[in-house]
């Protein structure tokens, strides 16, 4: 399951097959490719880990296929070149090219493996310094030592030693990227892509380019589910995918294969799925808005993620990890978080959960003065601006949200506090709000609102 897909191309079969033996023997899946030709019927086929490419052949040169391949949005993988009777000038041009690295020939076995293990171990690490640029930190295990989180991680253990489809739910901010990355690193696919999909920000017309890829004209887009070829699929906010695009995600897993937009071969694929959302998927599939059988699929290991107001206990832990993290990586001074604004930060209601408690560690850090954060600086740093529902109650929208996300705080806040003003008269409520009756009932059951409470 984590060996590599190496693509082989050179004209000579009795270099192909010695250089297949070899990296097969290694444990790596090999395909050959005699020309260029079938180089790049091999690239349409699947998308390759890793390329030994020889630079002549008799149809197409090796740079001219470095060249085309590295058109628009880059190589796809690592490129070896190959050559007896290559020049300074030409392993040049192949490196200005993108090329990893270039082997001469007759190839010496010891360099062949040290290279072919360096190329695949140095895109690994660019993958996961992608992910870790993206989410500023590297993701070890979710922190804290509760019961509950203790047996949360136990839990994520168990699961990853099954290769089952898992849907993770808990609120906005409460660590359901940082579970799955946790789940990925603890299976047999860790030596794998971790690729993650935010679903909300893929426009419904372009979803079936981004996830099953594209061809045009010869030139190849692979999409997310290749590119996590032999790993995890991490699918956030799932509930935003548009139905064609389940449908079409469905079918591609069911059978195990797909058909890139404009493409007529099929495409194989072996991949985990992991999904997340904060939203209700049951209320979705009874308002039309998700497919019932997909829903079925992801639902075979559901995994909750409480939200940090549920294990309080675990805020020292956390104030104590991004500290760390913000003094290591981003060379803010360090400060200590003193009994009484522990005591106090642990009895915070924590809307924004873990990454409301992040961002503001980092503000403390970034505005504070003196080696100790006391109660009274948590306290101001805690007074920004809120909105508040107008009963006065706690119905609180954390400005350190994404706007979609804060929006529908917002939202939830502002129906919950017309629902309660109109004790649950649905009639009264949508003329109050200029909703018609049945798009608001449809927003209350997305926004979680129970109605019969309120009458």
């Amino acid at each position: 399951m984590s060996a590599s897909h190496i693509l082989v191309v050179d004209d000579e079969p009795d270099i192909r097959n010695l250089v297949k033996e070899i990296l097969e023997d290694e444990g790596h899946e090999v395909v050959v490719a005699e020309n260029g030709a079938t180089a790049r019927q091999a690239l349409r086929d699947r998308r390759p880990d890793l390329v030994l490419l020889d630079i002549w052949m008799p149809d197409v040169d090796g740079i001219t296929l470095l060249k085309e391949w590295g058109e628009d949005e880059g190589l796809p993988c690592p490129i070896i070149m190959m050559s007896g009777h290559g020049t300074v000038e030409t392993a040049v041009e192949a490196t200005r090219l993108g090329a990893y690295d270039f082997l001469e020939k007759p190839l010496s076995l010891a360099k062949l493996l040290l290279t072919v293990e360096r190329s695949l171990e140095a895109e690994q690490l660019k993958q996961e310094n992608v992910g870790l640029r993206r989410h500023s930190m590297p993701i070890h295990e979710p922190t804290g030592k509760s019961p509950m989180m203790q047996r949360l991680k136990e839990q994520v253990k168990r699961i990853a030693q099954h290769d089952t489809w898992v849907l993770i739910t808990g609120e906005p901010g409460s660590g359901r990227e940082t579970l799955a990355r946790y789940l990925h690193m603890q299976s047999v696919r860790r030596e794998r892509p971790f690729v993650d999909v935010a679903v909300s920000s893929i426009a419904s017309e372009n979803s079936a380019r981004e996830l099953f890829g594209s061809e045009e004209g010869g030139r190849i887009h692979y999409g997310r589910l290749e590119q996590a070829a032999g790993g995890t699929l991490f699918l956030d906010e799932v509930a935003d995918m548009d139905l064609e695009a389940q449908s079409q995600l469905l079918g591609a897993l069911d059978t195990g294969a797909f058909l890139r937009v404009g493409g007529t071969d099929p495409v194989s694929i072996d991949v985990r799925i992991i999904a997340a959302t904060h939203k209700n998927l049951e209320e979705a599939v009874q308002s039309g808005d998700f497919r019932e059988d997909l829903f079925y699929h992801l639902n075979v290991v559901p995994l909750r993620v409480p939200p940090l107001r549920e294990h309080p206990e675990d805020v020292p832990d956390l104030l104590n990890f991004y500290v760390d993290h913000f003094v290591a990586h981003e060379k803010l001074p360090y400060r200590r978080f003193n009994v009484g604004a522990q005591n106090f930060l642990r009895n915070h209601p924590w809307y924004g959960n873990v990454r409301e408690l992040k961002n503001l560690v980092q503000r403390l850090l970034i505005l504070g003065a003196g080696d100790e954060v006391s109660q009274d600086e948590v306290e101001a740093a805690l007074g920004a601006p809120e909105l508040r529902s107008g009963d006065g109650g706690g119905d609180v929208v954390s400005f350190d949200l994404p706007l979609r996300q804060a929006r529908e705080q917002f939202e939830k806040a502002y129906l919950e506090y017309q629902l309660h003003k109109h004790e649950g008269n649905i009639s009264r409520m949508a003329k109050d709000v200029g909703m018609e009756r049945t798009h608001l009932y449809r927003k209350l059951r997305s926004l979680e609102i129970e109605i019969k409470d309120r009458r």
